[in-house]
């Protein structure tokens, strides 16, 4: 699922590939605001995006099993 973080004062917008589903991100995106926290997002690679969630402008979670294009993908 594609996931697109908004943070406040920076012009571009964060885009993380990520195995988790909307729910889990939308669950640990609050859990981050009410502690003040900060949101970990992994990536489909294994990689780790931590944001400040005080920072967070906002969250665009796509399609969670969005068609992908090309030949590698039939």
């Amino acid at each position: 699922m594609e996931v697109k973080v908004g943070i406040q004062h920076i012009n571009r917008e964060l885009t993380v590939e990520t195995d988790e589903t909307a729910t889990e991100v939308s669950e640990a995106f609050k859990k981050a605001m009410a502690d003040d926290g900060l949101l970990t997002l992994t990536d489909n690679k294994g990689g780790t995006t931590i944001i400040r969630a005080a920072t967070i402008a906002y969250l665009d979670l796509g399609k969670e099993h969005a068609r992908r294009v090309g030949f590698g993908d039939i």
